[in-house]
């Protein structure tokens, strides 16, 4: 069973607490973070790949839907709530399932066989191989196997690939949906490289071909972790 990264975005500690608790005992689920509110959540998420987002939804600051009406997640959205009213509207955002509290572990473990699916469909979906890239006024296909790796340049992003550079104003957030990230994964805030063709690491650098590539602390465990797996 492949492990799958979680957060949880909750803001009653007793809620908190139950949701760790079941987490804690799905030998598959790896929790990354807990957060009492939805800013910092964002924060974190938007700074790492996150397979299970648990999302409560009345929150102060920033409500859950509110969350998920103004951002882009690309994680699969479990949200857990008291209030049933808001159930057509989470499911009107695409969210994976909708737990009701107080709710039991095996209604628990139903949503987590639900991410399952959903994750192992797209990742079939995925074996195409390729992307349909903006650039100018027109969408370009680049084969996945020809990327080297991904360079942020202010509002544009360069495409390195074996062949040739593309400019896209498409966002890493953007490119990190289109992309399996067990293939080019997000190293640093300005860089996303391809693991195929990494020829070597040196502490915090990555080499491919003549380019030299930084990893942050941001992104040095998941990167890591994703190499060794």
């Amino acid at each position: 069973m492949d492990e799958l990264s979680c957060i949880i975005i909750e803001d009653e500690p007793l809620a908190m607490e139950r949701t760790v608790a079941f987490v804690n005992k799905v030998p598959f689920l790896s929790l990354k973070g807990t957060f009492d509110n939805a800013l910092t959540g964002l924060t974190f998420l938007n700074q790492n790949q996150i397979d299970i987002l648990f999302l409560d939804i009345n929150m102060d600051e920033l409500s859950g839907i509110e969350l998920l009406e103004n951002s882009k997640i690309s994680s699969e959205v479990i949200i857990t709530t008291a209030y049933p009213q808001f159930a057509l509207k989470g499911y009107e955002l695409s969210v994976t399932d909708y737990l009701l509290k107080p709710f039991t572990f095996e209604r628990f473990l139903a949503s987590i066989n639900k991410v399952q699916e959903k994750i192992s469909s797209r990742k079939s979906d995925e074996s195409t191989d390729f992307i349909f890239i903006k650039t100018e006024n027109r969408l370009e296909k680049i084969p996945l196997d020809e990327i080297l790796f991904i360079e942020g340049m202010r509002d544009y992003r360069r495409i390195h690939t074996k062949t040739k550079k593309v400019m896209t104003l498409q966002n890493f957030k953007d490119l990190q949906v289109l992309i399996p990230r067990n293939q080019i994964c997000r190293v640093h805030k300005s860089f996303m490289v391809s693991i195929s063709k990494i020829d070597s690491i040196e502490r915090s650098r990555i080499y491919i071909e003549k380019n030299s590539i930084p990893i942050s602390d941001t992104y040095r465990e998941s990167f890591f972790n994703l190499i060794k797996s």
